[in-house]
């Protein structure tokens, strides 16, 4: 496995710490506004490993 298919690795752990994310942003109120910014950075993070020119 490359990881280079339409459902590769690091997709899968973003789609199960968004689910994560999700969850806990619905069961506790009060951390909905660190958890934002915990995604963006994530999304940020993300973003940039794409750009990053490949291998």
């Amino acid at each position: 496995m490359n990881g280079t298919g339409p459902l590769d690795v690091r997709l899968l752990v973003l789609l199960l710490a968004g689910a994560f994310v999700l969850y806990i942003a619905y069961a506790h109120p009060a951390t909905r506004e660190p958890l934002l910014v915990a995604v963006g950075v994530v999304t940020l993070l993300y973003l940039l490993m794409g750009s990053s020119g490949g291998r």
